[in-house]
């Protein structure tokens, strides 16, 4: 049995299974040396706990899986999110952990990737039963977290407030305020003024960027954003002030769309009164899958991973698609769009953002010196729109896409790293 057949079986899940065949066919161009090839696919640490949950009624005890996964830690304090969602699994944990450690590489972040989660749905839960879940995680976990060593951020069914249970959790255990243990935590608790929207914002930085490359005016340019959380919020609220016209947007409970364009306030205010889209009644209601195929310029998967599959790819009409979610296109779709000539910027590049000015409120927390918002944009717009054309040079001098090339370049930046530091012993 070879070690990549055991890895699959400690790991196996179609989401893990695609990082990795991925990673294989990226270093299989790069010709990377196999010694480095396979201690890659591995996680270098990955933590499974059970623990009890009770529900508000006292009725009925709960085991609850949970789950944090250190990919790498050759360069620096491992860093990634926390998510909530009944279908979390190692697999899925161990695919994201991995696709963090490319992340911060691309954009010269000093992180390992490092991912974690709860598997139960958040949307089923009391704020006192969120709470008492996060911190009995927390507990769970706390030996291998820590400022120095793994600092978690939110994810998919985590925020803010999350993020100060987690923090106040680990405080209080070591005696003291730790804020620098998490990220995407609120201002008040060390908090960077600009994490909620930096995803989001980190997307349509590129955009510019990518327009002029395919050929068309970011002005008036219709764009749709499958999501309408922090990602994608924020997404369409860059792209609308930028004057292109988001055209539609989606959640769990279906699309909305308008042809000339959504007025983005008014749905965040629909949202933030009324929780989903549903019942918005500014725009027509389609189903959430139909998102895939309005007529649009940009398409941005701002929600889950495999929304995007060998079944809509060819329906797909965007010149350009910006991945705002982890892994939302699967291998199988991404070759049927390249062929298709559709211009991807990957969501190991895309999404960037976030973890960016996750590192930035870290440097901040440690430092005790806080930047102001401007100083936050003003570098997260320059290290993303870099590390755009550092991609898009080796893809034109490889003759490869964006997302093989963006991949040469955090992959190429971890063995060499990896190489520099030798075997202990």
């Amino acid at each position: 049995m070879t070690s990549s057949d055991r890895t699959m079986l400690e790991w196996e899940s179609p989401m893990y299974r695609e990082a990795v065949g991925q990673f294989d066919q990226v270093a299989r161009l790069m010709g990377l040396d196999e010694n480095v090839a396979d201690r890659l696919r591995f996680p270098q640490k990955a933590t499974v706990v059970t623990f009890p949950f009770r529900r508000d009624t006292y009725r009925d005890v709960e085991t609850l899986f949970g789950y944090r996964v250190q990919h790498l830690t050759t360069m620096g304090p491992t860093k990634g999110g926390i998510r909530f969602a009944p279908d979390v699994n190692l697999g899925e944990v161990a695919a994201l952990a991995m696709l963090m450690t490319w992340k911060c590489a691309i954009v010269g972040v000093p992180f390992g990737g490092a991912k974690g989660g709860v598997r139960v749905d958040p949307l089923e839960l009391s704020r006192a039963e969120l709470q008492r879940v996060t911190r009995r995680f927390t507990m769970e976990i706390i030996n291998v977290i820590g400022p120095e060593t793994d600092i978690p951020a939110p994810d998919m069914g985590t925020n803010e407030q999350v993020m100060a249970w987690l923090m106040d959790t680990y405080s209080q255990h070591v005696g003291h305020a730790v804020p620098a243990v998490v990220t995407g935590k609120p201002p008040a608790l060390g908090g960077s003024v600009a994490r909620r929207e930096a995803t989001g914002r980190g997307l349509m930085f590129l955009l510019p960027q990518a327009a002029h490359h395919v050929g068309f005016d970011v002005a008036g340019a219709r764009v749709a954003i499958h999501g309408f959380g922090n990602v994608g919020r924020y997404a369409a609220v860059a792209a609308s002030e930028m004057g292109c016209r988001v055209v539609a947007v989606s959640d769990i409970t279906g699309a909305i769309y308008r042809d000339d364009g959504l007025d983005v306030a008014s749905v965040a205010k629909w949202v933030d009164e009324h929780r989903f889209l549903e019942g918005y009644p500014d725009a027509d209601h389609i189903p959430g899958p139909d998102l895939f195929l309005v007529p649009c310029d940009v398409l941005v998967p701002a929600a889950t991973q495999g929304v995007i599959t060998r079944e809509n790819a060819p329906s797909i009409q965007a010149k350009v698609i910006i991945e705002g979610a982890n892994n939302p296109t699967n291998l199988d779709a991404d070759e049927i769009l390249r062929e298709r000539g559709v211009f991807i910027v990957p969501d190991v590049l895309a999404n960037a953002g976030g973890v960016t000015v996750s590192y930035f409120e870290w440097v901040q927390d440690v430092q005790k010196y806080f930047w102001t918002e401007n100083e936050i944009v003003g570098r997260l717009r320059e290290i993303m729109t870099r590390a755009f054309d550092d991609v898009l040079s080796i893809a034109n001098s490889e003759g490869v896409d964006m997302r093989t090339a963006a991949l040469i370049k955090g992959i190429r930046r971890v063995a060499d790293a990896k190489l520099v530091r030798g075997i202990f012993p």
